[in-house]
């Protein structure tokens, strides 16, 4: 047995003006899951505390909870000494109990074929990954794409892509997908992490969803402008300046004795629009020992027509991209582009192993920085924290160097296409990250995503950095400490 002591939320809407945290302590065994810590507050302490539960075995999906923060099942999450148990961000009803209905209509039904039709082991192989869903709706939860627009959310999507493969449903799927914001997703993954059945929603559903939806002629008109400028360019976006890519040579050695050799995938953003802050993490590898290879026939990793389910133009992205770097017995090929990163880890199969700069030099270690005075917030991209799991590596680095403040980890807006495609819901979003900025009181943001570095400048007056680039300025500041001590 031991004892546990947890922040319960409590809110009638009859009653009350505001949810507040109360404080309960019991005793439960050890194991003991966050549902048998409600069990004993209800049982023992309060019996008005209301909150779901049915199965107690992650099969139905009703005791979803947030616990610190995250959903869960709270009959699967081990109960923890200091834990905040709230609702999921959905209307309250009371305490616990959130309102299901309003997203659970909006799911679509089957129209059944005039005549009966068998799915084959192909499709029903197909359709799997999406049917374990338990209408939990801890994706609908932590969706932003939800907050800011009309969006029916990621379980409706889940099931419009269950029967798009279904062999039995008479309807086309997409014009409905449309209608309810196929478009609108970011592509944030933030309802796969909450998914307590690791249901894919981005990849598996949203994703084939806009790939039939291009197959049908209805992708957006931006996309299909950017995949335009990827056949004819080779790069997702225009030439604004000298390239980075026309400012270095191929190999570009270390300052000191060689810890490793890397190739570099460059990213469109950072060889076209923020050649500087690719200059920046160079001179920082070069300080940390790593020789860098850039093969200059590389190209666009095609992460913006994956996102846009334009898919025609990929296998010849992937093919030149890889033959770039094996051709050279690169082993290890870098990024410090986020979406890139997460592309080339996810999206392709490449036979080198493909590593983030964050991971790279906590892996390698780097020389201490000078440590600024500035107080900065750091904004996690998503296809870093939640499409590559880095989280820990990029705070790590960033306190060497300056006072790090936290802020939630939410979407800015900029990925899945909506920054081109639905710019208002971007910039919706993006003031949202602006707001949480401002609470931090940050003198600066911090983050390691061209896309996220680029818009969230636009959505707040803090000026916005690349890691790599405080890290070169901790270092400049370094050696003028010890120029001016000599």
């Amino acid at each position: 047995m031991k004892e546990i002591m947890v922040k319960v939320s409590r809110f009638d809407p009859a009653k009350d003006r505001a949810p507040r945290l109360e404080s309960y302590t019991v005793t439960v065994n050890g194991g003991a899951r966050v549902l048998h810590v409600l069990h004993a507050i209800h049982d023992e302490i309060d019996p008005t505390l209301a909150y779901r539960f049915c199965c107690a075995s992650g099969q139905c999906g009703s005791c979803a909870v947030r616990v610190n923060g995250e959903p869960v099942l709270a009959c699967m999450e081990e109960a923890r000494t200091g834990s905040v148990i709230e609702p999921l961000k959905l209307p309250v009803k009371k305490d616990l109990i959130v309102d299901l209905l309003p997203a659970l209509a909006a799911l679509p039904p089957i129209q059944p074929k005039d005549e009966p039709v068998m799915p084959t082991k192909q499709q029903i192989d197909a359709i799997k990954p999406l049917r374990s869903c338990i209408e939990c709706l801890a994706c609908v939860s932590v969706c932003p794409a939800m907050d800011v627009t009309s969006f029916t959310g990621p379980t409706a999507m889940r099931e419009e892509m269950r029967l798009a493969l279904d062999p039995r449903d008479a309807r086309n799927r997409i014009p409905d997908a449309i209608e309810q914001g196929l478009f609108t997703c970011t592509s944030c993954q933030a309802c796969w992490k909450a998914c307590p059945k690791d249901i894919e929603i981005p990849g598996k559903a949203i994703e084939k969803l806009r790939a039939l939806a291009n197959r049908q002629g209805r992708t957006l008109p931006r996309h299909q402008e950017v995949a335009a400028l990827v056949r004819e360019t080779g790069r997702s976006v225009t030439r604004e300046k000298p390239t980075l890519l026309e400012q270095v040579g191929e190999v570009i050695e270390p300052y000191g004795p060689v810890k490793a050799t890397v190739g570099f995938f460059v990213g469109c953003m950072y060889n076209m629009r923020l050649p500087q802050t690719a200059l920046d993490a160079i001179e920082v590898l070069r300080r940390n020992g790593i020789r860098i290879v850039i093969p200059h026939e590389q190209i666009c990793c095609g992460s913006p027509l994956i996102r846009t389910g334009q898919l025609d133009y990929l296998d010849t992205l992937k093919r030149r991209n890889i033959e770039a770097f094996v051709s050279r017995n690169i082993g290890t090929v870098l990024t410090m582009c986020a979406g890139c990163g997460s592309t080339l880890k996810n999206d392709y199969r490449t036979p080198f192993k493909v590593i983030d700069i964050n991971e790279l030099l906590t892996q390698y270690g780097i020389e201490p920085p000078a440590h600024l005075p500035v107080k900065a917030t750091y904004h996690d991209p998503c296809h870093l924290m939640r499409g590559q799991g880095i989280r820990e590596q990029p705070r790590k680095l960033i306190r060497q160097v300056v006072d790090l403040v936290e802020m939630p980890a939410i979407c800015c807006g900029s990925g899945g296409g909506v920054r081109s495609g639905n710019p208002e819901e971007a910039a919706a979003l993006g003031s949202r990250r602006g707001e949480e900025i401002k609470k931090t009181g940050a003198e600066v943001v911090i983050t390691s995503c061209p896309f996220c570095e680029f818009h969230i400048a636009g959505h707040t007056d803090k000026p916005v950095k690349n890691i790599a680039t405080v890290l070169l300025e901790g270092y400049k500041e370094k050696d003028r400490k010890v120029k001016s001590a000599h």
